[in-house]
This record gives structure tokens, sequence and C-alpha cells, in this order.
């Protein structure tokens, strides 16, 4: 019989109800999590785009932070798109004063390297693991990664325009990251593979 997960979303800032649709879609039950009880029920968390900065700062009132560094430490499946990312990141460039991350994977992200609010664009983003065909991604304020340690597996790198070649999708272990967002796009290969992480981390423990 195959485990049916329970992937959290974090629930404090950001595209909650997107990425509960997509990971529905893609089989897992879900739970909005804001609190740290809500915490210990998952299997799995997603970790929205919104605005880092403001997620941080909700994360330390709510008093998740540690719960959230401690869950990621003990091996929690997470995904962070966009903000998200920013949250996974073990450093951050262009950070707002004294601005935390819950860490996990080895990687320096620069914040809204891609530019404001304005900037906004869509692309064609190869991803391994997730088909033959080009991902239609959205980026908003992306961030991009700057550099990775040898533990993390480069995903997906925009294709064309002037940034073509940075690094916007990746994976360590448990724990993956993209700078778009995929639950805006109706293409749910992002959340399925994923959810099939998640699953197979349940089945295994």
């Amino acid at each position: 019989m195959t485990t049916v997960p329970t992937i959290g979303v974090l629930a404090l800032q950001g595209d909650v109800r997107e990425h509960v649709r997509a990971l529905e879609a893609a089989g897992a039950r879900t739970l909005t999590v804001r609190r740290p009880e809500e915490l210990e029920r998952v299997d799995g968390l997603v970790l929205p785009g919104g605005e880092s900065t403001t997620m941080w700062r909700l994360a330390r009132s709510f008093e998740l932070l540690d719960p959230l560094r401690k869950r990621i430490e003990a091996g929690m499946p997470a995904y962070g798109s966009c903000a998200g990312m920013i949250m996974l990141a073990d450093r951050i460039r262009d950070g707002a004063a004294g601005q935390e991350t819950c860490g996990g994977i080895d990687m320096t992200v620069r914040r809204n390297a891609f530019g404001r609010q304005v900037d906004s664009f869509e692309a064609r983003v190869p991803l391994t693991g997730m088909g033959d065909t080009p991902y239609h991604a959205v980026f908003i304020r992306a961030p991009w990664v700057e550099s990775v340690g040898a533990a993390v597996e480069i995903l997906g790198r925009a294709e064309s325009g002037p940034n073509a070649g940075r690094i916007v999708a990746v994976r360590q272990g448990r724990l993956m990251a993209t700078s778009f967002h995929p639950e805006l796009t109706g293409d749910f290969r992002v959340h399925h593979y994923f959810a099939d992480l998640v699953r197979r981390t349940t089945e295994e423990e």
C-alpha cells in the first residue's frame, strides 16, 4: 500500500492556498502550520513564497523558528519556493539587518536578485528528474543561488535572457528549493517530486 504523506504548508504569509491545492493534486494530505504543535503532525513542510523578512519575523513571533530548525536538522523533508528558498539557505546576501533563516541547504542565496516586483517575469527552466519538457517558471522578486556546497544537487538553471545560467532549483538530501513559484502555474511536477520525496522518507522510517 502506498503511503499518503501529510505535508504542511507554513501559513504565516504567502501563497498558502495555492500550495495546498498543488499538494493535494499531487496526492498528499495537507495541514496549514502556524504553531509548533501543528509542525509536529506533518511528515514534510512547504515554505511558500512571500516576503522572507516578514516570514522570518512572524516565525519568531509565533515561536516557530527554533522548532523549524530542529525538525529540519532531524531530517524532516522541506521545500521552499522563492522566499521559502531564502528561509532554507544557510547564507543570505542582501538580507535585512539581522535576518535569520531556518537553514539546512548549504547554499548562498541573493535576496531579490532578479529585481523588484516590476521585474517579475516568466521563463522556461529544464528541471532534473521532472520530465523532458522545460518548466514554465514564474519569477516574482525572486532570489537566485550564488553558490552551493558539494552536497547540493543543482536541479535547474535559468535557460535564457541576461541571467542565463543562474541556479534556480536545488536539492540537498531531503531538502529542496526553487527561486520560482510552481504553485502559480497549474503544472504540479515540482509538488509531485516533493510529495514523492516525503512519501519515500515516510516509508523508510
